[in-house]
C-alpha cells in the first residue's frame, strides 16, 4: 500500500509533515509518497536525524505550494505545480491508495472533486469526522464542506456516514439521526423536514437505520452513531465540541492544582485524566475522510504536528482497507432510490 502525502501543506510544514512520515514508517507496513518541495523535503529529513533518504519513503518534488489564503476555485489554475494538485493527480493516476493533506480545506475539496472526482451519482462529498464518545464513537456528517445544502445532499449524506460507519468504525447496523432543534418531526426549517420525510421513506424500505431528528445534547449522550446535518451547522457543532472539550481540560489543570489535596487527588486518577485527554486529542484521532470522493483523500487538521501526521497515516490505511469507497460507489442504486426525485 502507498500512501501519498503533501509535505507543504499545514501550519508545521515540512519538518512536521516528515517527522509524522518516518514515525509511521517505523510502525505501518506501507510506502509513503512526499510530495513538495524536494529540497525542503530532504533538509527536514536530514533534521530528523537521517543522512540519507529511508527505504518505502519517496520523495515526489513539486516547486509550488497552496496558501491557506488562495481562492478555492483558482487553485488548479494558478497552482498546476504544487504539492496538493500534483499529489491528487498522482492519486487519479494510480499512483497512490490514499491522498492526506494539512492545506486549505476547501482548497483540497475542490481540487479533489475535480481531479481525483466524486462517485458517479454523489451530488457533493463530504467531511465525515469522527468523534469520541464514552459509549462508542459518533460520525458527523458534514462539518464543513458544503454550507449550502438540499435535502438530496443529506439524504446522501445518511447512507455515505451509514457506510462509513459500518465498513470504518465497525458498527453493525449504525444509527442515523438528523440534527434538530427537537425531536419532533415537524421540527426545523423546510430543509429538515424535508430531509426527514426521505429518511423516514428510507428507513420503511429497510435501506438503513433512521432513528429521527436528535438534539445536540442528545447526540453527545450516544444517541445515534451517525449524525447528519449541512456543513455550516456541523462545523459550529464540532467547533463547540472541541472548545467545551479543551475548557474542561483547562478547568481541571486549575482544579487539580489548587492545593496539596487536590495536587493528591489529580495522582490517584492521573491515569484516568490521561486516558480521557488522548481521547480527545484530534492527534490522536488523525484527520477527516472526505466521502463521495472516488479514493480515499483525508483532510489533517492546519496544525498538525508529527503525532497528528503519524495518527493520519494511520487512518488512510484503515480507510483504504475498509473499502468504504467501493462501498459507498456499490451501492449507488439504494442512494437514489428515494433521493432521486430531490436532484438538484
Amino acid at each position: 500500500m502507498k500512501i501519498i502525502l503533501d509535505a507543504m501543506g499545514g501550519d508545521l510544514a515540512p519538518n512536521a509533515i516528515v517527522q509524522g512520515a518516518l514515525d509511521a514508517l517505523k510502525d505501518f507496513p506501507v510506502t509513503i509518497a512526499l510530495v513538495g518541495r524536494e529540497e525542503a523535503i530532504r533538509s527536514a529529513v536530514k533534521a530528523a536525524g537521517y543522512n540519507s533518504v529511508p527505504e518505502r519513503l519517496e520523495i515526489r518534488n513539486a516547486p509550488d505550494v497552496v496558501d491557506m489564503h488562495d481562492a478555492p476555485e483558482k487553485v488548479l489554475k494558478q497552482h498546476p505545480e504544487s504539492s496538493m494538485v500534483l499529489g491528487l493527480r498522482q492519486l487519479a493516476a494510480g499512483e497512490g491508495d490514499a491522498f492526506i493533506s494539512a492545506g486549505s480545506t476547501g482548497a483540497l475539496l475542490t481540487a479533489a472533486t475535480l481531479v481525483v472526482k466524486r462517485i458517479k451519482g454523489i451530488r457533493r462529498a463530504a467531511l465525515c469526522p469522527t468523534i469520541p464518545l464514552q459509549d462508542g464513537p459518533l460520525a458527523l456528517i458534514d462539518c464543513g464542506a458544503n454550507a449550502e445544502c438540499t435535502p438530496e445532499f443529506l439524504y446522501q449524506f445518511a447512507f455515505m456516514g451509514s457506510f462509513y460507519a459500518k465498513r470504518f468504525l465497525n458498527i453493525e447496523e449504525p444509527r442515523v439521526a438528523l440534527l434538530n432543534n427537537g425531536t419532533e418531526d415537524t421540527k426545523g426549517t423546510d430543509l429538515q423536514k424535508q430531509t426527514y420525510a426521505l429518511l423516514r421513506q428510507a428507513d420503511e424500505k429497510g435501506l438503513l437505520r433512521f432513528v429521527g431528528n436528535i438534539e445536540a445534547r442528545e447526540a453527545m449522550l450516544g444517541g445515534c452513531d451517525v449524525l447528519v446535518t449541512d456543513g455550516f451547522t456541523g462545523n459550529i457543532f464540532l467547533k463547540t465540541v472541541e472548545g467545551t472539550a479543551k475548557y474542561f481540560s483547562n478547568s481541571l489543570k486549575s482544579i487539580f492544582g489548587a492545593s496539596l489535596k487536590t495536587k493528591i487527588g489529580a495522582l490517584l486518577t492521573m491515569k484516568g485524566i490521561k486516558n480521557l485527554k488522548k481521547q480527545m486529542d484530534y492527534r490522536e484521532t488523525g484527520g477527516t475522510l472526505f466521502l463521495g470522493i472516488t479514493k480515499p483523500v483525508i483532510k489533517a487538521h492546519g496544525s498538525s504536528d508529527a503525532r497528528a501526521i503519524y495518527s493520519s497515516v494511520r487512518q488512510a490505511i484503515q480507510a483504504v482497507e475498509s473499502g468504504v469507497t467501493d462501498e459507498i460507489a456499490a451501492n449507488m442504486d439504494q442512494v437514489r432510490s428515494v433521493g432521486s426525485e430531490t436532484s438538484a
